[in-house]
């Protein structure tokens, strides 16, 4: 079973995934610098949420992704990055890393955070000029998410998408 030990080797068993290769740093910079565009992203999310079929699956899914945060300092959890217009309490905080913004965040609630790591993994580690060229609200009818949320819960995701342009157009 994958996550076990191979019985007298000691070495993990990693079912059918096979050896770890470890690749020298020039591979490991050129992977780095190969980022899936943003729209590559929402792609692959829009294939995982088609996989999904029905919207509790797909909530919950939702919830799983916001499980996978991590949990932000409590010195990151001040009102200066709460999100205002959310149901529940969602904090943001940025940083830049060269030309990108990188984005933290966490909530008191399980759709809120998932809510907010989708947008995460649309958003962090993205230019300026990446964020506010992508059209956020296509991209959420696209993936259907306002639909199968509550108005307050919907607007709490427009708010977050609103922190982050907000971020963006300040340039981090």
């Amino acid at each position: 079973m994958p996550g076990e030990r191979k019985a007298g080797t000691g070495a993990p068993d990693l079912g059918t995934f096979g050896p770890i290769v470890v690749r020298g740093r020039a591979d490991y910079l050129a992977r780095m610098t190969n980022r899936a565009s943003i729209d590559d992203v929402l792609n692959a999310l829009a294939d995982e949420f088609d996989l999904l079929g029905d919207w509790e699956s797909r909530i919950q899914y939702v919830i799983d992704l916001g499980r996978e945060l991590a949990p932000l300092p409590d010195a990151d959890r001040i009102e200066a990055n709460k999100v205002p217009g959310c149901a529940a309490q969602v904090w943001l905080t940025s940083g830049r890393d060269g030309d990108r913004l990188a984005f933290r965040a966490d909530s008191d609630s399980a759709i809120s955070k998932g809510n907010v790591a989708l947008l995460l993994r649309l958003y962090s580690d993205r230019s300026p000029a990446e964020i506010l060229s992508f059209d956020a609200r296509a991209a959420l009818d696209r993936l259907g998410l306002p639909q199968a949320l509550t108005r307050q819960r919907a607007n709490g995701l427009n708010s977050m998408v609103g922190r982050i342009r907000e971020t963006a157009l300040g340039g981090g």
